[in-house]
């Protein structure tokens, strides 16, 4: 630890000019993925079918690359703590080289392993189905290295201060995305191409705008030049931060691809009200999660600058806050539950469930989402990943996915038990991340020198 701390001041303005953008930007990424859903509808059963199982791969990877720039960027985000802008600097140029390094790897392997993906993972399916996922394929996954760039380039921007550019970037590729959507898939008449070309050029575009934004000289971290050296110890502390966090929010997802086998052997209502469930649900924790990236920008500059009252000060103010955005959102998304499934139109066995399901998970999640969600943020940024990632490993593969299988298949709770083994899972989070943070040992994590 260092011996001097260096008081970090967050006034309650500048938490509200992070924290609203963030929550704008979580909003947008929800609803804009409703859109696209409602367009490619209007091709077919088999489009919707082809789309929606490449976006399981597609999400898993949109994810990973975002906890995987946004445990990079900590590095950048604990010098300017230290007042060492060249540092950052020179720590942001580092991680947009291995986010472009690592996302063409990934592209090759994608490309090369279409086959597998196509016909392992996904399965039989109808030659139709098979031939939309083909194309779609194609197209979106070349729009692999923009993504990462866009990805490291936003969280750079988040542990600046700044995540008003992040989504003024974001609003605009999702326009983009929208309105090409429309016009290829409305105007043109094209197929499933109508809806990946849009996703490549939007991400472009977004990766574009990063590189350029990123060279601004007023910044208080400054990329300037990209270069193609490496500097090992900036490498190593970008593996040490993010990898753990990339592999932790892709197992995530991966667990959740997994229970969706156990689902669909469930019954067509069972599909239905946990596709619902799904989709409303992350409007519930849409504050939460803003807040835990929030957290991170804070926590980090805290930790650079030897100053970790004020890093417990701020997370435990940001936590309250946490409980009282989520708490909101879960009232209006339970006060809006009788329109929503009017809007579904789906069975009353299925709207049932959806309707268990969405109370069970805003009851369960005022209570105990932000502590098991964002809360560990805040670890994450202080450099305490092993233990943040040794935690959701084993809470997830036990609980969330050993005993959903358990209670939804073999004792009969259905698509219901599932959700409530969930809930087990945050409360074991909820309980280890609470007891860590309100330890020592997260504190002695950060950069070394």
């Amino acid at each position: 630890m260092q011996e001097k701390e260096t008081l970090v001041r967050f006034s309650a303005q500048d938490l509200r000019r992070l924290v609203v953008p963030l929550v704008i930007e979580q909003l947008l990424a929800i609803t804009v993925g409703l859109s696209d859903s409602m367009m490619v509808a209007q091709v077919g059963e088999a489009a919707i079918s082809a789309v929606s199982l490449v976006d399981t791969v597609n999400v898993l990877l949109v994810n990973a690359f975002s906890a995987l720039a946004t445990g990079g960027a900590v590095i950048a985000g604990q010098y300017l703590g230290r007042r060492e802008a060249d540092r950052a600097g020179r720590s942001g140029q580092q991680l947009m080289l291995f986010m472009g390094e690592v996302s063409l790897v990934v592209t090759l392997l994608f490309y090369v392993g279409k086959g597998f993906v196509l016909h392992v993972v996904f399965g039989q399916v109808a030659a139709d189905v098979a031939a939309y996922a083909d194309t779609y394929y194609m197209i979106v996954e070349a729009s692999t290295p923009f993504l990462a760039i866009y990805s490291a380039g936003a969280a750079l921007f988040r542990v600046m201060g700044n995540s008003k550019i992040s989504m003024w970037v974001s609003l605009a590729m999702n326009a983009i995305n929208v309105a090409g959507n429309a016009i290829l898939i409305f105007a043109v008449r094209c197929g499933v191409e109508g809806v990946a070309i849009p996703t490549l050029v939007s991400r472009i575009f977004a990766a574009v705008a990063m590189l350029v934004l990123l060279r601004r000289r007023d910044l208080p971290l400054q990329v300037g030049r990209f270069t193609f050296r490496h500097d090992p110890y900036v490498v190593k502390n970008i593996l040490r931060f993010g990898v753990p966090n990339g592999l932790e929010n892709s197992m995530f997802q991966l667990g959740k691809i997994l229970l969706l086998s156990t689902v669909s052997g469930l019954g067509t209502a069972s599909v239905a009200a946990n596709a619902i469930g799904n989709t409303v649900c992350s409007f519930q924790c849409v504050a939460g999660t803003a807040l835990g990236l929030a957290i991170v920008t804070v926590v980090s500059r805290c930790m650079g600058a030897g100053s970790y009252g004020q890093a417990r000060y701020y997370t435990k103010k940001m936590m309250r806050t946490a409980y009282l955005y989520m708490t909101g959102t879960v009232v209006i998304t339970l006060l809006a539950l009788p329109a929503i499934l009017r809007l579904y139109d789906v069975s009353p066995e299925a709207g049932d469930y959806a309707r268990q399901i969405i109370w069970l998970h805003g009851i369960v999640g005022a209570l105990i989402w932000p502590p098991a969600f964002t809360l560990p943020q805040a670890l994450r940024a202080a450099g305490d990943t092993r233990f943040t990632l040794a935690t959701s490993t084993v809470s997830m593969w036990t609980l969330r996915v050993g005993l959903g299988v358990l209670m939804g298949s073999v004792w009969g709770f259905g698509v219901v038990g599932i959700w409530i083994a969930m809930f087990f899972d945050w409360a074991l989070r909820a309980i280890l991340f609470t007891i860590r943070f309100h330890g020592h040992r997260w504190e002695s994590m950060g950069l070394s020198e």
